[in-house]
């Protein structure tokens, strides 16, 4: 999977800038080949099918849904579910309990086009540990000047994602949460750079089960605490492995090990 170009309509929460500075519009990394965004969601929700986070039978979110879990527009939601259905890895059934659902047997040929490169390994691990460097960094500052309504609206967003029902939900939810420590940091330059990596990384997640979302949010609860007892050295040492732990639990890792 390599970079997404932008669609028209996309991009409304990425930071301010040229049109060469938006993590979609561009290259994450030089070298990485520039795909559209609708073929970087036709990747992401394939690879979930390959590697099981998605199985088969398994009803997927609506478009509105898909497009804001996955950060992309309607329209390109709406085309790479549509294109998915005509490959034959997902069924689109009308009616009452109708929706889209992953094929009882997708073809394996369908999902092998549709596979990530090693280039974007590499581009991961290496956008992995530079949000790593950011996320410790926001997170120290945080400790100390995270505001009472920041700590309040941080918690409303655990409570949230503890909700959830689908990698959708969540995955919003989960954004807001991280842009929002960096927020809360008060550290303008930092803070800005620690958002278009979130987002450059956010554009490789891949839906996973609530049910393993539910547990990463235990970090967040735990993350809430430790700052509002402004404890640095807990505070960052929750941040570091929740981020670190991506080299693992992300999908380079999982194809990685097969």
């Amino acid at each position: 999977m390599s970079v997404p170009d932008q669609d028209p309509g996309e991009g409304k929460n990425a930071p301010a800038g040229g049109a060469d500075e938006s993590p979609i519009g561009g290259p994450v990394l030089a070298g990485i080949e520039r795909i559209t965004a609708m073929d970087a969601v036709r990747t992401r929700i394939a690879m979930a099918i390959s590697l099981g986070l998605l199985q088969p039978g398994e009803r997927l979110p609506d478009q509105h849904e898909v497009a804001l879990g996955l950060s992309v527009s309607a329209i390109t939601a709406r085309r790479a579910l549509t294109s998915l259905a005509e490959d034959g890895i997902v069924v689109r059934r009308r009616g009452r309990h109708g929706g889209t659902f992953v094929a009882d047997h997708p073809p394996a040929q369908a999902l092998r086009a549709l596979a990530v490169g090693p280039a974007d390994f590499a581009a991961i691990h290496q956008l992995v540990d530079r949000r790593l460097m950011f996320e410790c960094t926001v997170t120290h500052f945080a400790a100390l000047t995270a505001t009472g309504s920041q700590l309040a609206e941080l918690e409303e967003l655990t409570a949230t994602m503890a909700a959830s029902t689908t990698w959708a939900e969540y995955h919003q939810a989960d954004e807001h949460f991280h842009r929002l420590v960096g927020t809360a940091s008060g550290l303008d330059g930092p803070t800005e750079q620690y958002h278009r990596t979130l987002a450059e990384l956010y554009a490789y997640f891949l839906p996973y089960p609530i049910t393993e979302l539910h547990v990463a949010n235990a970090d967040h609860v735990e993350l809430v605490a430790a700052l509002r007892e402004k404890d640095v050295v807990t505070a960052v040492d929750i941040s570091r492995r929740h981020v670190q732990v991506l080299h693992q639990t992300m999908f380079m890792g999982l194809i990685e090990a097969t």
